[in-house]
């Protein structure tokens, strides 16, 4: 992706998102346990949050939703935020702090079983921010090569070692040092699809060399549904839906699923 600052679009983004109960937690008539957020201030400055509540964990639904509410308040001021893009990493890291001293004081005496992920975009006229706790990810659409469109997964949270499974929370001791941000300045940005892990396998690839990259056909998908002129909102909303309650996508990982998405208006 380029380095140029990002210009101010003369047609709005659109935002949409959507949660659905995985198999497993609907065979055991548990409840979803994933949250999202997506909220525009403007045309061209939005927030698009999504997070998963740690399954094991008693209250791990309310903490998703908390993260994402506290996300939403705190990510997306009506004021602060920074106009030059290289305060854009400490705004978000100083943001999370914020945050997780709330979510705590939300949650005591036993933050531990209100655990959850948490994804956050945020986007202006100048910069697009990103921050990442746990196992969600985010792809970006930018740019084009011999026509077709380009997508760029963002960097997730290194895990604790090449054969650990341990997640990180909010809520964990230790997690200021498996945040994971970035500041992009792309004015070719058209696309942003967020999302809980319970999609990896279906948005996500390995090509090898322990290298990760976006699924061009899913994310093209999803992204490209957005944008069809005989599509309504309620339409939107059922196709999405159907989709990620697909005996495919459930074959493929029996968590909740959550996908949050804006597209540029053309």
């Amino acid at each position: 992706m380029s380095a140029a600052n990002m210009k101010a679009s003369t047609t709005p983004w659109r935002l949409h998102g959507t949660s659905v109960t995985g198999h497993r937690h609907r065979r055991d008539n548990v409840p979803c346990q994933d949250a999202f957020r997506c909220r525009g201030t403007g045309p061209d400055t939005f927030l698009l949050a999504v997070a998963d509540g740690a399954g094991s964990r008693p209250h791990s639904r309310e903490g998703a939703q908390t993260a994402v509410d506290l996300a939403n308040l705190h990510f997306l001021p009506s004021s602060g935020l920074p106009d030059d893009p290289r305060d854009v990493e400490e705004f978000l890291r100083s943001r999370f702090t914020v945050l997780r001293t709330e979510f705590l004081r939300r949650t005591r005496p036993r933050p531990e079983d209100f655990a959850t992920t948490l994804t956050v975009v945020v986007h202006t006229p100048r910069w697009l921010g990103y921050l990442s706790v746990g196992d969600g990810f985010a792809v970006l659409r930018a740019g084009t090569r011999e026509g077709e469109p380009l997508f760029h997964l963002l960097p997730q949270p290194a895990p604790v070692s090449e054969y650990s499974n341990e997640a990180f929370f909010v809520t964990s001791d230790d997690v200021s040092r498996r945040l994971e941000t970035a500041c992009v300045l792309d004015e070719e940005v058209t696309g942003i699809l967020l999302s809980t892990d319970g999609l990896t396998q279906a948005a996500v690839e390995y090509p090898g060399n322990n290298r990760k990259r976006a699924k061009h056909e899913f994310v093209s998908r999803v992204l490209g549904a957005m944008e069809r002129p005989d599509i309504g909102a309620e339409q939107e909303e059922a196709e999405l839906t159907r989709l990620l309650e697909s005996r495919r996508l459930a074959a493929d990982n029996a968590d909740d699923k959550t996908l949050v998405r804006a597209v540029r208006g053309r």
